[in-house]
C-alpha cells in the first residue's frame, strides 16, 4: 500500500508540477550557469548510501566551503535559493527519489553519514524504514535554518538544539507508522508550509 501511494503520488506530482519545475530549473541555470540539482549524499534504508535530489540553493561547491548544517542567513545561499528554501520548493526534486524507490513521501528525513555514525543503538532503528520527504520532525521544526541563525558553529548548534528532539520524533514515527499516519503527516506538512 505504501509503495503504491509513493509511486502514484510521485509520478502524478512530477507530471502535474513539471512546467513549474522547469521554470525553477531554468532560473537556477541562468542565475550562475551552475548545476540545477544538488545531489546530496544521504544515508537511507538499512544504512545504504544514496544521492538525494534537491534544487541547488547555494553557490557551486558550497559543501566544500562550510558546515553541513545551514542557517537561514548563510552567505552561501543564493537569492533564488532563499526563496526556494522558504517555501520548501528545493525539496520537490525528491519526488524523483520517491519514484525510484530510495525514498518515501513520509519517513524520517535522511541524514548525512557524519550524523548517522553518531546514532545510539536505539536510534539505529530510524534506518529500518525508508527515509522520506516529510515526517513528524519536519512538521515540528519546519525551519531549521531559522533556529540555527546566528550560530557560530551550525553543526554544533544542530546537535544541541535540534538533534535530540528530532531523533525522538523520528523514533516515534518508526514505532507507529501506518498508511493513515502517513496521510495525517502529509496534511500536517501542508498546513506548516501554508503557515510559513
Amino acid at each position: 500500500m505504501k509503495r503504491i501511494f509513493d509511486f502514484t503520488s510521485s509520478f502524478f506530482g512530477l507530471l502535474l508540477f513539471s512546467p513549474f519545475l522547469l521554470i525553477i530549473a531554468l532560473i537556477i541555470k541562468f542565475n550562475d550557469f551552475g548545476p540545477i540539482f544538488y545531489k546530496a549524499p544521504r544515508v537511507g534504508l538499512n544504512g545504504k548510501l544514496f544521492k538525494m535530489f534537491k534544487f541547488r540553493t547555494m553557490v557551486v561547491n558550497a559543501d566544500k566551503i562550510g558546515a553541513s548544517s545551514t542557517t537561514s542567513t548563510d552567505p552561501r545561499i543564493t537569492g533564488m535559493g532563499r526563496f526556494l528554501r522558504k517555501y520548501k520548493l528545493d525539496e520537490m526534486p525528491q519526488l524523483i527519489n520517491v519514484l525510484f524507490g530510495n525514498m518515501s513521501i513520509v519517513g524520517p528525513r535522511p541524514e548525512v553519514k557524519y550524523f548517522t555514525d553518531l546514532f545510539t543503538e536505539e536510534e539505529k532503528a530510524i534506518l529500518s524504514v525508508k527515509p522520506g520527504i516529510t515526517d513528524y520532525a519536519s512538521v515540528w521544526n519546519s525551519d531549521e535554518g531559522k533556529i540555527l541563525e546566528g550560530a557560530e558553529d551550525p553543526d554544533k548548534a544542530y546537535m544541541e538544539l535540534i538533534w535530540p528532539d528530532k531523533k525522538k520524533l523520528q523514533l516515534k514515527y518508526v514505532q507507529e507508522h501506518t498508511f493513515w499516519v502517513d496521510i495525517k503527516i502529509v496534511f500536517l506538512t501542508l498546513q506548516a508550509v501554508v503557515r510559513n
